[in-house]
């Protein structure tokens, strides 16, 4: 089976992209240590995992709660969630834009995204990481959280051993410069070094290099892990906000890379007709 028998309907214009049952989904192999209720199904209510020292334990698959519906016809692609089309959507009057991220936010969404970096193959960032409807596998370790992605087959690292954030960077990266702390059983975790260009969503919502993200991991219970992502971009917003998504535990399953480039056609063409 190849990454592409999961998705249907991707072009370089359009990507809202999304997973299929988890039956097609890799091969079927039991997850190890599933707590169960008498009936034999997995207890996706049951007591958070925690590790040794007494954290709770974000290990596992994860994907984004699909709280988009479909329309009465169906969905034209895949089931995304709310937060891939619009980032803030759950705020009442939305994300506070600056006047310059407002207009480009509104060119982009009569534009119908045609300009969102991911369809030219460029990492989505952080915040599309928690929005995309593709797995990501988290193994956490003492000092060390990482995520590996199968959007862009990609990996995040999210360092809990004490050490700061860097002072300066002179390379930004998609994803940024993670360190986490601990509040009780909330991990708290500061990213900075983000490049310009970003989109936080479809709609166009814009990340500048100025950015600072704050989020807080909460795992609830076995099958759901919640966390609000604060966002404090002075160039692009006039406040800070925040947002809480909702990830739920995939089962029986594992990952397979996604490699946006493998297949495409629309980019070479475009060069030949001299686009």
């Amino acid at each position: 089976m190849t990454f592409a028998s999961r998705f249907v309907g991707m072009t370089v214009v359009i990507v809202v992209v999304g997973t299929a049952s988890t039956s097609a989904q890799y091969f079927s192999y039991p997850t190890a240590g599933v707590p169960r209720l008498p009936n034999g199904s997995p207890d996706l209510h049951a007591p958070t995992p925690r590790t040794p020292d007494g954290k709770p334990d974000f290990s596992g698959i994860w994907e984004p709660d699909m709280n988009r519906p479909c329309p009465p016809d169906g969905c034209a692609d895949m089931k995304v969630p709310q937060e891939f089309v619009n980032i803030g959507w759950s705020l009442k009057g939305g994300p506070p834009y600056q006047p310059w991220a407002a207009e480009a936010r509104k060119e982009r969404i009569e534009q119908q995204g045609k300009d969102d970096p991911v369809s030219r193959c460029v990492p989505g960032g952080l915040v599309k990481l928690h929005t995309t409807p593709q797995l990501r596998k988290i193994i956490q370790v003492p000092g060390l959280l990482v995520t590996l992605n199968e959007m862009d087959a990609s990996f995040r690292q999210i360092f809990t051993d004490g050490r700061p954030l860097p002072p300066a960077v002179e390379l930004p990266s998609f994803k940024g410069f993670s360190v986490g702390s601990w509040e009780g059983d909330t991990m708290v975790v500061q990213t900075t070094g983000f490049p310009d260009g970003i989109w936080l969503d479809r709609s166009g919502s814009p990340l500048t290099d100025a950015a600072r993200l704050t989020e807080r991991w909460r795992r609830l219970d076995y099958g759901t892990m919640e966390i609000d992502i604060t966002i404090d971009d002075s160039k692009a917003y006039t406040r800070p906000w925040t947002i809480t998504l909702t990830h739920r535990i995939v089962l029986d399953t594992d990952l397979i890379d996604y490699i946006c480039t493998e297949n495409e056609k629309d980019w070479s063409a475009g060069r030949l007709i001299g686009k």
